[in-house]
């Protein structure tokens, strides 16, 4: 078992008891047909890599979505938060303006 600095505990694959277990929901869910097309760790580029004014490469940036799901004919984009940090934040606001995507946060 191991642990994060945030205190969260890896269970079954997942980066905490609470992703494992909404895992499980989601799974349940995609199981009775309430949901579809259920995806884990779903990578959105955010910023793509470019080089600066002083031709230093800068690696590209990328949330990635713990669940991604269809709902009543709708995507929807999931994250299991245990703790908003700072840098969730920032990438949650450039999901809504450059995807157009507001991030479930269960």
């Amino acid at each position: 078992m191991t642990t994060s600095k945030y205190k969260a505990v890896k269970t079954n694959g997942y980066a905490s008891k609470k992703e494992a277990k909404r895992a499980h929901e989601l799974a349940l869910m995609a199981r009775s047909g309430l949901i579809s097309d259920l995806m884990e760790q779903v990578p959105y580029l955010l910023i793509p890599s470019h080089r600066n004014a002083f031709g230093k490469a800068e690696r590209q940036c990328i949330y990635k979505a713990d669940f991604v799901y269809i709902q009543d004919g709708k995507q929807v984009v999931e994250d299991c938060k245990g703790m908003r940090t700072p840098e969730y934040v920032i990438k949650r606001k450039l999901m809504l303006m450059v995807h157009g995507i507001t991030i479930l946060e269960t």
